[in-house]
C-alpha cells in the first residue's frame, strides 16, 4: 500500500502545471480549474441515477461529488501511470488501473472492474 496520500503539494487548489498544455491556462502555463474537473451536468446525473425519482441535489453536494470524484480518479491515474513509467510504457491500460485500485486499497472496486 502506497502511504504517500496529501504529498503532491502541486495538487493543492487544482493547479497543475503541465508543459506544452494548449487550452485552459491560466497565468503561469497553470491550467484552470474547471478543466480538471468532470462536467457538473455528468456527475449529476449520475448521481440522480441512484436517488429516488423525487429526490432533489444541491448545487453545493454536485459541486463536492465533483470535486472528489475528479480527485479520485487522478489519485489512481497517478499511481497506475508511475507504474507504467517504472516499466518504461507509455500507456496506460485497464489493467494498470485495477492495480493502482488494488494497491490503494480499493480491491472491492478493482474486483468488479476485472469481471467486465
Amino acid at each position: 500500500m502506497v502511504d504517500n496520500i496529501g504529498s503532491k503539494s502541486e495538487r493543492e487548489g487544482f493547479k497543475y502545471n503541465y508543459a506544452g498544455a494548449r487550452s485552459g491556462l491560466g497565468e503561469e502555463g497553470e491550467m484552470m480549474e474547471q478543466d480538471l474537473l468532470l462536467p457538473i451536468a455528468n456527475v449529476g446525473r449520475i448521481m440522480k441515477q441512484i436517488l429516488p425519482p423525487n429526490a432533489k441535489i444541491s448545487k453545493e453536494a454536485k459541486e463536492t461529488m465533483q470535486e472528489c470524484v475528479s480527485e479520485f480518479i487522478s489519485f489512481v491515474t497517478e499511481e497506475a501511470s508511475d507504474k507504467c513509467h517504472k516499466e518504461k510504457r507509455k500507456t496506460v491500460n485497464g489493467g494498470d488501473i485495477c492495480w493502482a485500485l488494488g494497491t490503494l486499497g480499493f480491491d472491492d472496486y478493482a474486483d468488479q472492474l476485472k469481471r467486465l
